[in-house]
C-alpha cells in the first residue's frame, strides 16, 4: 500500500528539484534522507521535509512499517510563475520569471 505527500506552490524551479529527485528515486527512505541531509542544494531541504511528511503519513494513516519503505515515485510539476520586470538599458525592461513547483512523493513498502 502506498502513501503520498505533496507540497504545492514551492518557490523553486522544477528543473532544480528534479536533479535531486533523480538521485532519490527508488532508494530506501533512510538512504534518501541521508543523501539529502548532506546535499548543499536548496531543494534538498524541501525534498527532505516532504519525504519525512510522507513517512509520517505512512506510519500514522496507513500503519506501514517505516523501515520497509522506499521512494516509489517522486515528481515535480510546474506551478504558476510569478512575472517580474527588471529595468534595462535605454528604457527597456527584461522579464524575470520566478518559477514555482508542485512536488509529490509516493512511498511504498518493499
Amino acid at each position: 500500500m502506498e502513501t503520498r505527500a505533496a507540497a504545492k506552490y514551492v518557490r523553486i524551479a522544477p528543473r532544480k528539484v528534479r536533479l535531486l529527485m533523480d538521485q532519490v528515486k527508488g532508494k530506501q527512505v533512510e538512504d534518501a534522507l541521508n543523501l539529502l541531509s548532506f546535499s548543499p542544494k536548496k531543494g534538498a531541504r524541501i525534498l527532505k521535509k516532504l519525504i519525512q511528511s510522507a513517512v509520517a503519513n505512512a506510519q500514522h494513516n496507513a500503519g506501514l512499517d517505516v523501515d520497509a519503505l522506499y521512494v516509489k515515485r517522486v515528481y515535480a510539476d510546474e506551478g504558476p510563475t510569478l512575472k517580474r520586470f527588471r529595468p534595462r538599458a535605454l528604457g527597456r525592461a527584461a522579464r524575470i520569471r520566478k518559477r514555482t513547483s508542485h512536488l509529490t512523493v509516493i512511498l511504498d513498502e518493499m
